[in-house]
């Protein structure tokens, strides 16, 4: 029910743009948000509820005042709202996890001797600043290939070029030592020059200044000097050789994605300047439950950006963000010129932004395994065993899921998970033989019927037992009382009924248990409820895997039914050099000749018949 208070205050609200924020009871800040019109866009919470997500009618729930800032423009609105949400770090907003000041790489070239290290404090005092980084990780990792390609000093005492001896920097030739006097202050600029090069993305410049120098010293007869110069060069160039990932990309720009899971956002930024990749970071959001994919973007970019020492002229994005004119606009106040946000459909910016995103992915997987600690996964497991009345802990679980599409191409499969982590040498895929159609409940008694006739006649009690022969502590089912009712029944007649199954529906999280009629619901912290999801998760994901792959295989086949001349070692050379029936469809009569073993005439039937 909305407060007496608010419903005062929405009549008597501008219509200006500016940024609010909404308190519960106690005065807490619930969020804080930006608004080209003011009015409008806090009457839209408290109006009809039906279009709110879920998120939003719990957070309008518990909203008791409002507060507003007007502001002369949206963009200015947007620096408000960042700094604020930084501030204050609202329930209810997307907000970086670990929130606090970013590092930073610093060189102080307000020094005499600049000096190349980490810092959280940013200072109007003549240094050189790059980041920000996501982790103090990040910069010392920076930091150790920095010092293995330029010999800058490293230490914090006072250079008066006097010293008797130099340090062991000196001597393994990570520094120039001006301590003892063995370079002058322009040589050691240069030194300098080349890491600030060298973090912008130049590196060919430098190679070739390098090069001069070592061409240079070895006229002179200076070897010594020209073989550390080569031997710089060597480094550089080994950096350079893994940064080829971003090859086909020209010019500089920052390129973004993430994967969400449940209420927290994993982020990759990777770094593209002069068309190599120097760097990558990587960040956590968190509070992202029932937001969109737009939201998502646009709340990591004004928080990121908004404490970035760098903006480039154009962004490459997963997913565009909300409010992308004013966005633009102000980076471009940051910038100082024009910067762009692109979400490419095609080409190789397309091809980099699913680099990126799979990074995101395989980062959020770890994100997982690294908060499913040891002591939580016996949390978990003690949790499961007590709220489903586990005969024993349940140190081997197998989840089970089908995945087709109207019955075709249809698959099953068996995740395993042992002491709370995936087994992936105990997984197992199924073709679906016998049952036609759509019928998910029937396909389920098929996988489940294999598995388990096979564990049957195996013996646990060799010395290397089979894996089928070893029996789970619990099953779960990907779906619904449907679902669990169809894979009680195949273990039925199996004689293997004593092994507990139940089944997790995914809509509302429900756990559907044996003679049960109603489903058990968890707290969505549940530690157990969390491990379950993982496991359910992780049978789909490898279900929908291997049907993906069948699909291709046979919508590929199917493509070249009829050809004459192509046969299945033609079909997979093509598929080899292609990747899909569409690039074989878009390809020229001559591209697909030169295919080995293919002829001019076969290429011309293939056009033909596509």
């Amino acid at each position: 029910m909305t407060s007496n208070l608010i419903l005062e205050q929405l009549k008597r609200l501008p219509s200006s743009p500016g940024v609010y924020i909404m308190r519960d009871a106690e005065g807490n800040i619930l969020y804080v948000g930006k608004a080209a019109n003011l009015r409008h866009r806090l009457r839209s919470y408290f109006g009809s509820k039906q279009r709110l997500t879920s998120k939003l009618r719990r957070m309008v729930s518990r909203a008791w005042d409002l507060n507003f800032y007007v502001t002369s423009s949206e963009q200015e609105a947007l620096i408000l709202e960042c700094t604020l949400i930084k501030q204050h770090h609202p329930h209810y907003n997307v907000r970086l996890k670990d929130d606090k000041t970013f590092p930073y790489l610093k060189i102080s070239l307000n020094e005499d001797w600049p000096r190349v290290y980490f810092t959280r404090l940013l200072e109007e005092d003549g240094g050189h600043y790059f980041g920000p980084f996501a982790s103090a990780k990040s910069v010392r990792q920076t930091l150790k290939v920095l010092k293995g390609v330029f010999p800058f000093r490293s230490c914090t005492k006072p250079i008066t070029g006097t010293d008797r001896r130099a340090c062991l920097e000196y001597h393994i030739h990570h520094c120039v030592a001006p301590c003892i006097g063995a370079v002058s202050q322009e040589e050691y600029a240069e030194v300098i020059k080349q890491v600030i090069l060298f973090l912008k993305g130049k590196q060919e410049v430098i190679v070739k200044e390098l090069e001069a120098k070592m061409e240079k010293a070895a006229q002179a007869l200076h070897f010594e000097k020209a073989t550390l110069y080569r031997d710089q060069i060597q480094a550089l160039e080994r950096v350079v050789e893994g940064q080829k990932i971003a090859t086909k990309v020209k010019g500089e720009q920052d390129v973004i994605a993430f994967a969400d899971d449940k209420n927290q956002a994993y982020v990759q930024v990777f770094f593209i300047r002069h068309g190599k990749l120097t760097g990558r970071e990587s960040f956590v959001l968190q509070g992202t439950r029932s937001e969109e994919p737009t939201q998502i973007m646009a709340g990591f970019i004004k928080q990121y950006y908004g404490a970035s020492t760098y903006v480039p002229p154009l962004l490459l994005l997963q997913h565009p963000p909300e409010d992308k004119t004013v966005i633009e606009d102000w980076l471009r106040s940051k910038r100082g010129s024009k910067v762009r946000i692109q979400v490419p459909s095609q080409g190789s910016k397309k091809e980099l932004v699913e680099i990126v995103a799979e990074n995101a992915r395989q980062g959020l997987e770890q994100l997982k395994v690294k908060e499913a600690t040891p002591t939580g996964l016996e949390e978990a497991l003690e949790e499961l065993k007590g709220k489903l009345n586990l005969p024993q802990l349940p140190l081997r679980m197998e989840a089970y899921d089908i995945s087709n599409i109207q019955g075709k191409a249809a698959v099953g499969s068996m995740v395993v998970f042992e002491k709370g982590k995936p087994k992936p040498s105990h997984y197992r895929r199924f073709r679906i033989k016998t049952v036609e159609g759509a019928n998910d409940y029937a396909m389920l008694q098929e996988v489940l019927s294999r598995r388990f006739k096979r564990s049957s006649l195996k013996s646990p009690d060799t010395p290397t037992p089979d894996t089928w022969a070893i029996l789970p502590d619990l099953v779960l089912i990907d779906g619904g009382k449907g679902q669990l009712n169809a894979a009680l029944s195949a273990m039925h007649g199996l004689g293997i009924d004593f092994v507990p199954t139940v089944s997790l529906a995914k809509e509302n999280e429900e756990i559907f248990i044996p003679q049960k009629t109603s489903p058990m619901t968890l707290p969505r912290s549940s530690p157990a409820l969390q491990l379950l999801q993982r496991l359910r998760d992780e049978a789909h994901r490898f279900a929908l895997g291997y049907h993906q792959r069948i699909r291709k295989k046979e919508s590929f086949a199917s493509a070249f039914d009829n050809v004459p001349g192509i046969g299945p070692k033609r079909k997979r050379v093509l598929f080899r050099d292609f990747g899909s029936v569409q690039a074989i469809r878009d390809a020229s009569i001559e591209e697909l000749a030169a295919v080995k073993g293919m002829t001019l005439s076969l290429a011309k039937k293939i056009k033909e018949r596509l």
